[in-house]
């Protein structure tokens, strides 16, 4: 039980900082407040190889949107394994 609570909440944390920086990255473009520096550093591992691997679209990146989705499918195969 408490397994399955911890990585729920670990994938939902996972997803939520995520969203945090693309939302803040409308409010501080240039990241250079703390928190954006925060941000980057907590989330980058995950959204750097899926940069690597899935090219913007024009400026825009997908790379947020395709990393929720892989945090949510992912999270689900654990939970569903346990």
């Amino acid at each position: 039980m408490f397994v399955q609570n911890f990585i729920g909440m670990l994938f939902q944390i996972l997803s939520l900082l995520i969203l945090g920086r693309v939302l803040l990255s409308w409010i501080d473009p240039m990241g250079n407040m703390q928190i954006s520096l925060v941000l980057r550093e907590l989330t980058e591992p995950i959204l750097g190889p899926i940069r690597s691997v899935i090219p913007s679209i024009g400026m825009i990146d997908i790379s947020p949107i395709i990393a929720i989705l892989l945090l949510n499918m992912l999270g689900r195969l654990i939970l569903g394994a346990l």
